[in-house]
């Protein structure tokens, strides 16, 4: 298998809620595929899907009752801590739940936690060990 990562499908409960959420708050353009029943964006080399939540759970055969934390966090980094500081503001002001205010962390870097309308954790984080290139890519270190 390569290693590779080339769809993440998020199970929202409210489609319409999370199309505003990423379109309004996030300002992320949807691709033209992306229909009444489910989103895309094309991110730096994979696509985010926004799906209805049960649809998903029905399209797997698991429950959707999904409860709690979810054991994963999607992360967006930016390349320095003021990044961090103003994108966070930034959202906040746009009535985003701030769950972790921007801090110095234990592995050397600089992070905040937010939550989208489904409680999916978004970081938002500068890691001075993960260089970023122009397009905003991870540069393999080697």
């Amino acid at each position: 298998m390569e290693q590779r990562i080339t769809l993440i499908t998020l199970g929202v409960k409210n489609l319409q809620r999370s199309r505003d959420f990423y379109i309004n708050t996030f300002g992320w353009k949807p691709l033209e595929t992306s229909n009444e029943s489910i989103l895309f964006f094309q991110l730096n080399g994979i696509q985010l899907a926004l799906f209805p939540q049960e649809s998903l759970a029905d399209d797997a055969g698991v429950p959707a009752d999904g409860k709690g934390f979810r054991g994963f966090s999607l992360a967006h980094n930016v390349r320095s801590e003021k990044e961090v500081d103003e994108l966070v503001a930034s959202l906040e002001a746009k009535g985003v739940r701030v769950l972790k205010q921007p801090e110095k962390v234990f592995w050397g870097g600089y992070s905040s936690y937010i939550a989208d309308p489904d409680d999916n954790l978004w970081e938002i984080a500068y890691n001075p060990f993960l260089p970023l290139d122009a397009s905003g890519n991870t540069e393999s270190i080697h």
